[in-house]
């Protein structure tokens, strides 16, 4: 079985280019069979691949998918390489997309780009797939890049609104950003090392390199800008919370199950490298650490449903790259797994919401949602309950144990973390509090279908149970840390720290003992509000030192002064051409002239000489 693993990116490819090619010509029910069903085709596979991988002796397998380059002794191949980590990420992207795709045939019914959409999504799922399972960096590029397109015509997948199509080329372009320091890397890397293979990459680093020493170091942070960009961390963040201008159904496949992570996935299948360029480790620390602060106090202000999501995909990927940091490597993974659960719930969640409130976001014109939408309700309720870590929770499992491995290696991280679990369980419980709670509002549905309910319930289920599903990565990554803080003064800290931020969400959206509407209406409180609420001036700072001289450098340029280089040399080729061809009169005498006192000239300087 585990030869067919080429299979499992090429199902949703070829499901695109049925979509694509023909998908206007074929019936609703069919474009659904044909998108929703190559993805649970590959699903299936993975799944089959996966346990046979896990049940036998779980050494890592090379399919070779043919050859780049070959010249001479010279011989590039190409191929899949399955491992823990890749098992890992087949689970994910396969099957958490595919029940993203089951929501979005019913989400997504009366929309009359049907078909496109998921010749979109299927494209999408099939270069993450690809991305994930490349043994070597330039496939992984190929991935990378089609991950980077596939955002870009998802997230303007309703373009006819101006607002959508600008929040498309805002992530196409600072994603691009990353993607131009990644390309920079692979470069340096295989210049120095000669090789595009990760594993050999891996061990020509780790044997010919001094740890600390320039070149580690300078490819470490050019991988880490690649990473910043995919994964939406501080300085290339603010292109997230926009791309909620996609459908639904998009917004959780980026969120949950694909792009985002795909920095995250980077940095962990180099890891080897990062260890060896510590200065660089500690920034991926610091990053996520600062990321998921700054972005869990936009989630506080937000009123867009999905915008507090976004927010909150931004806060959860800072943990991630928090536990990268300290070389907590499987506890970053074990948290992108169980993330994808209750993230992808969540936001599947809100779209049930917002389908039943005609396109509503706002969430305080929504409100004693709890009867009415039931299953909504508990979505909520479980979803928020993980994101918060509250325990028995599959979030309560990945995010202690990556909190622990932070404080055996920086308390002062550890204590950031822990902020960040308050200001979480703060965020996640006002949501449900507006939403579910208070005055009710009247819904223009109270139902959805089936395609919707199903993977709200499956993944409600996973959400609930997801950590005990946890993948031994021992076989791909050191073991750093032992904790033994079973019942110590730090597990208990860390555990209390999203109670907290549930208690304050219970005092202030509840029983309104406090008036969040009073604190934030105070001058600097209102004045930090609107900073949170603007995703603290990101925008407005690259806005004022890049996209307006940038603009202004264009608008004075308008007649484009490079062009102009090329028009004058086109002219002198004119005026030269014109003139050596007024020379051509047709009068041998002449010519025969010429040729003569051109003769005598030659002569003249050779003798002369």
């Amino acid at each position: 079985m585990i030869e067919l693993l080429g299979w499992v990116p090429l199902f949703p490819f070829l499901g695109f280019l049925i979509l694509i090619l023909a998908g206007e010509r074929l019936s609703k029910p069919l474009i659904a069979w044909v998108g929703v069903g190559s993805v649970a085709a590959s699903a299936l596979l993975a799944a089959l691949i996966g346990a046979e991988f896990l049940n036998g002796t779980m050494q890592p397998y090379r399919l070779v998918l043919g050859v780049w380059m070959e010249v001479d002794d010279l011989s590039i191949p190409f191929g899949f390489y399955l491992d823990a980590l890749t098992v890992t990420m087949l689970f994910v992207v396969t099957g958490v997309g595919f029940l993203i795709h089951v929501y979005a045939a019913g989400f997504m019914d009366d929309d009359p780009g049907y078909a496109r959409f998921f010749a979109y999504i299927n494209l999408f799922v099939s270069a993450m797939l690809v991305l994930v399972l490349a043994d070597n960096l330039v496939l992984l590029y190929l991935g990378w890049e089609g991950v980077g397109l596939g955002s870009y015509l998802l997230i303007g997948f309703w373009y006819e609104d101006p607002n959508n199509g600008y929040a498309a080329r805002k992530a196409f372009v600072m994603t691009r950003v990353g993607d131009t320091a990644l390309l920079v890397g692979l470069f340096l890397l295989f210049t120095q090392l000669h090789t595009f293979d990760i594993q050999l990459l891996m061990l020509r680093a780790t044997s010919q390199w001094t740890s600390g020493s320039l070149l580690p170091v300078a490819a470490a942070a050019l991988l880490l800008g690649g990473a910043l960009g995919k994964s939406a961390q501080l300085p290339l963040q603010s292109w997230l919370p926009d791309a909620m201008a996609g459908p639904t159904p998009v917004s959780a496949l980026i969120h949950a199950a694909t792009m985002v992570t795909a920095g995250v996935y980077l940095i962990a299948r180099t890891h080897a490298l990062f260890i060896m360029a510590p200065s660089v480790q500690f920034a991926v620390a610091g990053i996520g650490a600062t990321t998921l602060l700054m972005a869990g106090c936009s989630a506080l202000v937000q009123t867009d449903i999905k915008r507090i999501l976004a927010y909150s995909t931004i806060s959860q990927i800072g943990y991630m790259f928090l536990a990268l940091g300290v070389g907590a490597w499987s506890s970053a993974i074990f948290h992108l797994l169980t993330h994808a659960f209750f993230k992808a719930l969540l936001f599947l969640a809100a779209g049930a919401v917002i389908f039943c409130f005609h396109h509503e976001h706002n969430i305080f014109k929504m409100g004693g949602l709890r009867k009415a939408m039931p299953l909504a309700f508990w979505s909520f309720m479980i979803g928020s309950a993980a994101l918060s870590a509250l325990p028995f929770t599959s979030g309560f499992y990945s995010k202690h144990e990556i909190l622990l491995a932070v404080f055996d290696a920086s308390p002062g991280l550890w204590a950031a973390g822990c902020l960040g679990a308050i200001i979480t369980g703060i965020y996640s419980f006002r949501l449900i509090f507006v939403v579910f709670f208070g005055r009710k509002c009247p819904v223009t549905k109270a139902r959805v279908g089936w395609q919707m309910s199903v993977p709200l319930i499956l993944l409600g289920a996973l959400a609930l149970l997801g950590g005990t599903l946890k993948i031994p990565l021992d076989s791909v990554f050191p073991v750093l840390f032992n904790h033994d803080h079973t019942f110590d003064l730090v597990s208990v800290v860390t555990a209390l720290a999203p109670f907290v931020g549930l208690l304050i969400a219970v005092l202030f959206y509840l029983t309104h003992t406090f008036s969040a509407q009073r604190l934030a209406g105070s001058g600097l409180a209102n004045q930090m509000r609107i900073f949170c609420f603007n995703g603290w001036g990101i925008d407005a700072l690259y806005g004022a030192l890049v996209v307006r001289p940038f603009k202004s450098i264009a608008k004075l340029n308008k007649n484009d002064a490079v062009d102009g280089i090329y028009v004058a040399i086109a002219l002198l080729s004119r005026v030269g051409c014109s003139r050596v061809s007024a020379s051509q009169t047709g009068r041998i005498r002449w010519y025969a002239s010429s040729v003569a006192l051109g003769a005598v000239v030659i002569i003249a300087i050779g003798w002369l000489s």
